[in-house]
């Protein structure tokens, strides 16, 4: 068995792989509605319904949620979901994809399957609602709950009647039988009562069971035919109830198993015609069972004290049961399987008790036991028969009373002798009477059919012709009209069918069937032969109204020839309003009375009674327009008169000019599809139908073209409107335009007068603003020319300053070599001294002497390089006084250049005096380092000798210097520290000594040559000479 676990989805397939007949146990599907969650569980479903063709199943749960299954294309979709538990459910309507449910509330909604949107809500019961029956056609719904039962218009949804019990009755269940107009009602008290749809009248009452026999009702099932009623109740007993006899011919005992019967369905087959045979019974146990009703056997069942069976629903076409089981799920039967199943063997099945309980002979005939049919297999079917006994029919009546026999038990006879006795039907069953003299089929699909195709073009405008002042009777009229046009084409083009249908309509106007098949049962009987010279009166049927009123009142006839007075005047208006022109309401449905019970003939005759009960007014008469008019108006006729001498007519009129001798006897309507009417000129009414729809084509083609010439002139007027409006504007445009031009011309004279005003000022300002710039112009250049003067004071003061400094920096080192000099002089007469005793002394002696020689000359280089560097600062100076010339020059050209100059010169002169700076510096540390240096060397070569003391104090000068020499390497020569430290320095020879500073002094002295080459090259590398011509300082 497949499994589907519907869950949290809203739409998916059932199944996976459909199972067919080999499904076991018969289940094709168990559903089930899983919500996961905290407390994962199950939700219950409640009820279940097919559709029509029983290819679709609708469910609804506990919570509200209804699902529709699609069983030809295996999918499920959740349509609707109301929060609420639903009671009842009802799927058949007109529209197919709109569904009714009960809710919980006690409310009655209808959805919409396609678009899932509610369609309406009805609300009216005070308490639960148990069942909704919809009729045959989808049209009506009956909502049943205890205390009441609704009819509901499911076009309009609104309530037509409810119907209200006392409180200690209460109700069971009120359904529409199966294809037809009534409406069986069932109580608690175990009456049943039948009633007519269209007017709620009372049509039986089902007797009271045989004595011993009674049950109290709970469950009812009809078959498809609506012919045989089954009741079950707290009981074993079913009751059969025939509906056409209106008795009870059957009561089936289930097995002793079954103590209460909790549902009941019918089984549909396909060949069975509507009388199903087969009945599904749902009892207490759970289990529902399938007996045939005629055998009693036990065909199979579903459902298992285990797997409990809440309740059923089975498919209209007989192929699926759905069964909502006692744990909450669904299940899906295969019948084909369960038939297969059922014609197997088992092992072991119930069989009758025998000794039930006692009943009085009479009801003993009517029982009749189920037994199993599939203990000993099917072939062997007949051994287990138990024979049934049904109630027999007596075989009494004659041919000539089921002649007279009528549908809804009456009898025609009994009927014509009781309008004899009181000359007209009860008024409260006179429609249902009518129904039973004409027989009407009530052919519920065929009229849906022909109501269907819609309002005929012929009577799209009958209100213009006909204007009723009833929505609803004008609406009536015009679809009842459009079913004969549909039937029949005559009928779209009689131009008096509206009169002969408007009284029928009147009278039915809340059932359109009715009036239907009245209006068509009257055309087809008492309408004979009046089509056949179409478009022209029945001659035929007024010439033999015309023979029957010269036999009975030659007199009348000859006065109405005397004045041209025809049948077409006298008797055609009378037929084709059914008289209804010139009589009463209740005058007309009296004479319909006894028309409808009589030969059609006797309408005939009751016209010419008409005509000759009226002779005394008609004989005065002597203007055709009197005739007419007496003919169309209401008359002082006594109708009960007219009656009598219609019935007088129809038996003292020789039957040669008879009309029963021309007319047929009363043939009703057959049943399914309603008889081909075509007793008329065919090709007339084509040809008319023809040229109608060739004059409603050409109307309707004038009336576009009227409608496109109404609206090209309304455009036009349009147009033309437009266009006036638009002059109009234009000219009011021009004319704001010409003021706005004198405006402009003004405002433009104005204007021109406060330019010239304005011209003036501008240019008096413009001269002010020139005077003003030169007196700034004049200003500015004066403050820049002192400004120039003070700083051309401050560079020469600056230059003074350092020249200064540079004197006394070169008497201070003039003053320090004469120092050493001095010094030099002393280590000289030191060496004299010892120059005998140590050659080593003199030879240092002599390179101290030479030493102090260069030391002289490098003194005198100095000097001619500081005079070279005045000279150039001269020269520079000189330069810079040009250049001021020529800025000076320059600023009083203009003053953008003059400011761009003196920015350059200022820039020139900050960078010369830096590079003058720079080279002061340098010089000045170079001549600080040489005497460190020469110091130092003086120092070590005291130390060496072990003279010159006094030398000591210069040493801190030296450090700097001293550090330099130390970081000589030691590749080839050793420097003065070296000979310090070395361990045998006391041991090299004075010669070697001198030599080796005599080398020393010399590399210094290169050292020192070049890098004042390279400074040299770097000053004029920065600073290159100006190219301005030399002019002389003003």
């Amino acid at each position: 068995m497949e499994r589907c676990d519907l869950g949290e989805r809203r739409r998916g397939r059932i199944w996976s792989r459909r199972a067919g007949a080999a499904a076991p146990r018969g289940v094709i599907v168990n559903i089930i509605h899983s919500v996961q969650g905290y407390h994962s569980k199950t939700v219950h479903f409640l009820n279940v319904a097919f559709n029509l063709s029983g290819d679709s199943l609708l469910a609804a749960d506990r919570q509200g949620n209804i699902y529709v299954f699609d069983l030809n294309g295996n999918r499920f979709n959740l349509v609707q979901r109301t929060m609420q538990a639903c009671t009842a459910l009802a799927f058949n309507l007109r529209r197919k994809t709109e569904f009714l449910v009960a809710l919980a509330d006690y409310s009655v909604k209808c959805f919409d399957t396609g678009t899932q949107e509610l369609v309406s809500w009805m609300r009216g019961h005070e308490s639960s609602v148990s069942s909704i029956s919809v009729h045959g056609s989808g049209k009506y719904a009956i909502t049943t709950s205890t205390d009441t039962a609704q009819l509901w218009d499911l076009d309009t949804f609104q309530r037509i009647r409810k119907l209200n019990v006392r409180q200690s009755v209460g109700i069971q269940k009120v359904f529409f039988l199966p294809l037809s107009n009534t409406i069986l009602s069932c109580f608690k008290d175990n009456s049943v009562f039948a009633w007519e749809f269209d007017t709620l009248h009372c049509k039986y009452q089902l007797p009271t069971p045989v004595e011993g026999s009674v049950l109290f009702y709970k469950v009812f099932a009809v078959t498809r035919d609506g012919q045989t009623l089954v009741a079950g109740g707290k009981s074993n007993h079913l009751h059969l109830w025939s509906l056409e006899l209106k008795q009870l011919i059957r009561i089936i005992q289930m097995p002793e198993e079954v103590r209460a019967v909790r549902h009941l369905e019918f089984l549909p087959d396909s060949f069975d015609g509507g009388s199903n045979q087969v009945l599904g019974v749902l009892s207490q146990d759970n289990i529902m069972r399938f007996i045939n009703i005629e055998t009693c056997k036990l065909l199979f069942d579903i459902g298992s004290p285990e797997e409990g069976i809440s309740t059923a629903a089975i498919s209209p076409n007989g192929r699926y049961i759905a069964s909502v089981m006692k744990n909450g799920s669904l299940n899906l039967y295969s019948v084909q399987a369960l038939t297969q199943e059922g014609n197997k063997p088992p092992p072991f099945m119930f069989k009758a008790v025998e000794d039930g309980p006692k009943y009085p002979p009479e009801a003993d005939k009517l029982i009749t036991k189920v037994t199993s049919g599939r203990s000993k297999g099917p072939w062997k079917s007949k051994q287990s028969k138990i024979q049934s006994r049904l109630l027999k029919l007596q075989e009494n009546t004659s041919l000539e009373n089921k002649e007279n026999e009528l549908p809804g038990g009456l009898n025609k006879k009994r009927l014509q002798a009781l309008l004899k006795g009181f000359g007209e039907y009860p008024a409260k069953y006179r429609m249902f009477v009518w129904r039973s003299l004409l027989q009407l089929p009530e052919n519920h699909l065929a009229f849906s059919s022909l109501l269907d195709r819609g309002i005929h073009s012929a009577f799209l405008n009958i209100q213009k012709e006909y204007p009723i002042k009833s929505r609803k009777l004008l609406r009536v009229l015009q679809r009842t009209l459009s079913c004969l046009a549909h039937w029949s084409a005559i009928f779209a083009e009689t131009p008096y069918m509206p009169l002969l249908a408007f009284p029928f309509v009147k009278l039915f106007q809340n059932n359109q069937l009715i009036c239907f098949e009245v209006v068509a049962t009257v055309v087809v009987n008492f309408c004979q032969h009046w089509f056949e010279y179409f478009p022209n009166p029945p001659v035929n049927v007024l010439s033999i109204m015309e023979n029957v009123l010269g036999h009975h009142d030659k007199e009348l006839l000859q006065h109405l020839v005397k004045y041209n007075v025809t049948s077409q005047v006298y008797a055609w208006p009378l037929l084709e309003t059914l008289l209804s022109e010139v009589l009463t309401r209740e005058e007309w449905l009296k004479v319909f009375d006894n028309i409808f019970s009589n030969h059609p003939s006797y309408f005939l005759m009751v016209v010419i009674a008409y005509i000759i009960c009226s002779r005394a007014p008609l004989l005065h008469c002597n203007q055709t327009a009197d005739f007419e008019y007496f003919f169309h108006h209401r008359n002082n006729v006594d109708i009960n008169v007219v009656i009598k001498e219609a019935y007088h007519l129809m038996e003292a009129t020789p039957l040669d000019i008879h009309p029963q001798l021309m007319l047929d006897d009363f043939t009703p309507l057959t049943k399914g599809q309603y008889p081909v009417f075509n007793k008329y000129p065919v090709f007339i009414v084509d040809y008319q139908a023809q040229e109608r729809e060739k004059i409603r084509q050409d109307e309707m083609e004038y009336l576009r073209e009227r409608q496109l010439a109404h609206e090209s002139e309304a455009k036009a007027q349009e147009q033309k409107a437009e266009d006036e409006v638009w002059y109009r504007k234009q000219k009011l445009l021009q004319e704001a335009k010409e003021q706005r031009q004198k405006i402009l011309l003004e405002e433009e004279e104005k204007l021109a007068e406060q330019r010239q005003r304005l011209a003036v000022v501008k240019r008096e300002l413009k001269i002010k603003e020139l005077q003003l710039l030169d007196a700034s112009r004049r200003r500015f250049l004066n403050y820049q020319q002192d400004q120039l003067q003070m700083e051309l004071k401050r560079l020469d003061n600056e230059i003074a300053r350092k020249a200064s400094m540079r004197e006394q920096e070169t008497a201070a080192a003039v003053q320090d070599v004469e120092l050493r000099w001095m010094e030099l002089e002393s280590q000289k007469q030191f060496f004299e001294q010892v120059a005998e005793e140590n050659l080593a002394k003199a030879e240092q002696k002599h390179i101290d002497t030479e030493w102090k020689l260069r030391a002289q000359r490098r003194l005198r280089r100095d000097d001619r390089e500081r005079d070279k560097s005045y000279r150039e600062i001269v020269e520079l100076l000189h330069d810079n006084r040009v250049k001021e010339a020529e800025l000076l020059k320059a600023m009083r050209e203009t003053e953008e250049k003059q400011w761009e100059d003196v920015a350059h010169n200022r820039a020139q002169l900050e960078e010369e005096k830096k590079a003058a700076a720079a080279a002061d510096g340098q010089r000045k540390q170079f001549l600080d380092d040489k005497t460190n240096d020469a110091l130092e060397l003086a120092e070590k070569l005291q130390r060496e000798d072990g003279s010159f003391e006094r030398l000591h104090d210069l040493k801190a000068r030296s450090t700097e210097r001293g550090v330099e020499v130390q970081q000589v390497p030691r590749s080839g020569n050793v420097c003065l520290n070296d000979l310090s430290t070395s361990p045998s320095s006391p041991h090299l020879s004075s010669g070697r000594r001198r030599a080796e500073l005599a080398r020393q002094e010399r590399e210094l002295m290169a050292e020192v040559w070049q890098l004042r080459q390279r400074l040299l090259s770097q000053a004029q590398a920065r600073h290159p000479p100006a190219p301005f011509p030399a002019t002389t300082s003003p």
